[in-house]
Order: structure tokens, then sequence, then C-alpha cells
């Protein structure tokens, strides 16, 4: 099972999902744009513009950039630890509410089922 949690604004515009958690991420371990965007597989130019679609979505400056690099500012921080905690969460609820609904996992493929070819 697999489910996606991201936050939108009151006009329904993208916040932070999975692929911005992982830019936000990648700035903060490496303290440049340039290498979050090598670690995360995605051209610089891209990366930025998720960032600043990031910050225009929710009003809230999340990078502060300077000679000596990128960082997250403490309202960037803020969020992703914000968004980190509610997908481990999210994930956790739903993982449990499918396990109980589906008890034999009754929607998961299913290995070694011939199949009868039609005639």
């Amino acid at each position: 099972m697999k489910s996606k949690v991201w936050i939108e604004n009151t006009i329904g515009e993208t916040v932070i999902g999975e692929g911005r958690f992982k830019i936000l991420k990648a700035i903060s371990e490496t303290g440049s744009i340039s290498k979050a965007a090598l670690k995360v597989g995605q051209p610089f130019r891209r990366v930025w513009a998720r960032v600043k679609d990031a910050e225009t979505q929710s009003g809230i400056k999340l990078v502060e950039t300077s000679n000596k690099g990128t960082t997250l500012t403490s309202e960037g921080e803020k969020l992703l630890r914000r968004y980190a905690e509610l997908h481990r969460v999210c994930n956790r609820y739903a993982n449990a509410k499918f396990r109980k609904l589906f008890p034999k996992n009754e929607y998961s493929r299913r290995r070694n089922v011939k199949r009868k070819r039609p005639a």
C-alpha cells in the first residue's frame, strides 16, 4: 500500500510534499542548492524553482543564501520537522488502517499464480 501526504495553502497550491521535502532536507544536509540538486538527481534550475514555489505558496522564506552557501531559515527547519512528523504519523495510521480493512491483503499482486490462457 502506498499513500502520499502533502500540505496545501488555503487556495489549493502545494506548499510541501515528498519531493520538496527531499529538496529541503538535501539543502539542510549539504548547505548548497547545487549539491542538493545532485543529491536528489534534479537539475539546479528545477530545485531552485521548487524552493521558490514553496516560498511563494507558503508566504514564508525557507532558505537563506550567502557567499558561504545555502541554509534553511528557522521557518524552513520548522516546516521540514513538522512535515516529517506529519508524514510519519499519516503513514503509520494508513498502514494500520489498511491492515485492519484488508487483513488478507486481497489487493496485492500474487506471485506464482498460474493464469489460464483464453482458448
